[in-house]
């Protein structure tokens, strides 16, 4: 498996090598162009020079005097002068000799056509790199010889060869440069990254105290500070699956062993003994009995909503009768918890288009909880009312209130303020996920020693 680092080496290092490659070749071209260009036009400068003094001259003269002519006053230092007849072959050249040989090169053929012709190559006699520029001479209406200038290359190619040799090694050098500079820059990348790594697999074996280090406010410092939150946020959610888990074993082991005493108890009990005992003990079995099955619907409703599988069944009704029947149902426990439950409604109905078994499921939360925290002699107050497109619900008691550190986190799940109540710590959380299900809210407003105010809001149902 290649890392990240050797792919962003890789990149970096094709990238530069296209790049150095890209502008070499182009330095080079550009030198070449120009130093064996400026030797062609020096060397028919010359020999267009020499043509337009000359000319006159040798076109009234034979072949045998234009080489005396050109011996005489043609011949100049650096460059090579030769006499071709009008087929190529040489008749005389610079240094006075007449070799045996014919010249077929294309600087030749050109000027045999009656042009100007230019050749760069190693002279067929002399074995050199040359330029060649040949000239033809005319006599009146054909070509009778040809001039044939030549200048040796090798200067010019000794100094096209150093500046590219010092060209590549100049891009050989700037690539080991920024072949080293990505190795540094691509370290620097993958090693937060690998911190990262390391951190996550330290947490994937249970070590939820790691984190990792923001080196740097860019991309990958903002992952790592996601990362950081991330851990606290599963660490903190792991805390409370432990706490749940201990708290709901707690509330099933409770009732269950009530549920199993007194089941021993009627089992064993003499027919002739008091039916009070049996109908105590039948009581107590009855309300745990209740208390288990709320914690195992609250578990259901909360895999429910966990899975997003839950459905309402929304139909259109007042909003005031969820929360009447709720109300008549619960009134019957003010006898024994002494609290008063007053509630008062809207005149006018109050459409909305909702769940109505959900809903009372949240209205009996609510006024349930209140029941719990609120001291004998207090009162609840139920209120229902239309604003701003939505129907309204208040339930506020004159209980306890919540602590202001546990206020904000009530309706998380598993949640559980120290007030030493039972529960499953899935209630609110429940009722919060069941109004935003209709597309409402919920809010809690409390302060210790001073109650608690619980407000929904469900949007109303708009006229067709």
């Amino acid at each position: 498996m290649k890392s990240v680092q050797t792919r962003m080496v890789w990149s970096y290092l094709l990238l530069i090598v296209l790049v150095v490659s890209v502008l070499g070749g182009g330095f080079a071209a550009l030198m070449w162009n120009y130093y064996y260009g400026s030797a062609q036009s020096s060397v028919k400068q010359r020999a267009e020079s020499a043509l337009s003094l000359h000319s006159r001259s040798l076109s009234s003269l034979t072949v045998k005097d234009q080489g005396d002519y050109m011996l005489q006053y043609m011949v100049e230092s650096g460059t090579r002068l030769q006499l071709l007849d009008s087929t190529g072959q040489i008749r005389i050249d610079s240094d006075g000799f007449a070799p045996d040989i014919r010249y077929s090169t294309a600087d030749v053929k050109t000027a045999i056509a009656g042009g100007t012709g230019s050749w760069r190559g190693i002279d067929p006699y002399y074995g050199e790199r040359v330029m060649s520029v040949t000239i033809p001479l005319w006599n009146e209406t054909r070509v009778v010889s040809m001039l044939r200038y030549s200048a040796s290359l090798g200067q010019v190619d000794a100094m096209v060869s150093l500046l590219i040799r010092m060209a590549s090694a100049v891009g050989i050098g700037v690539i080991l440069l920024f072949l080293g500079l990505s190795l540094i820059l691509a370290q620097r990348i993958v090693k937060p990254i690998r911190e990262l790594t390391r951190a996550a697999r330290y947490m994937a074996e249970g070590d939820w105290t790691r984190r990792a280090i923001q080196r740097n406010d860019d991309e990958i410092g903002q992952l790592a500070e996601t990362f950081n939150v991330m851990v606290m946020e599963l660490s903190k959610r792991e805390k409370l699956k432990d706490d749940f888990i201990s708290s709901i074993s707690h509330e099933l082991r409770t009732p269950l062993t009530s549920i199993k005493g007194w089941s021993e108890t009627l089992k064993e009990s003499e027919p002739t003994e008091d039916d009070e005992e049996v109908k105590l003990g039948l009581s107590i079995i009855s309300k745990e009995t209740e208390r288990l099955s709320g914690l195992v619907e609250d578990l259901l409703d909360f895999s429910k909503l966990s899975a997003r599988t839950m459905e309402l069944h929304k139909e259109v009704l007042d909003f005031n009768g969820p929360v009447k029947e709720t109300v008549n149902q619960l009134a019957v426990r003010e006898e024994h918890t002494r609290v008063r439950i007053l509630a008062t409604y809207d005149k006018s109905p109050i459409v909305v288009k909702g769940d109505a078994n959900r809903l009372k499921q949240v209205i009996i939360n609510l006024i349930d909880n209140a029941l719990k925290f609120t001291p004998a002699g207090g009162t609840i107050r139920v209120v229902t009312r239309a604003e701003h497109e939505a129907a309204m619900l208040t339930v506020s008691d004159s209980g306890c209130g919540i602590e202001a550190e546990d206020l904000p986190h009530v309706t998380e799940k598993f949640y559980k303020a120290s007030t030493g109540q039972g529960g499953s710590g899935l209630g609110l959380a429940i009722c919060k996920e069941i109004i935003e299900l209709h597309g409402g809210q919920l809010t809690i407003d409390s302060e210790r020693g001073a109650g608690t105010i619980v407000t929904i809001r469900v949007p109303l149902m708009r006229e067709e």
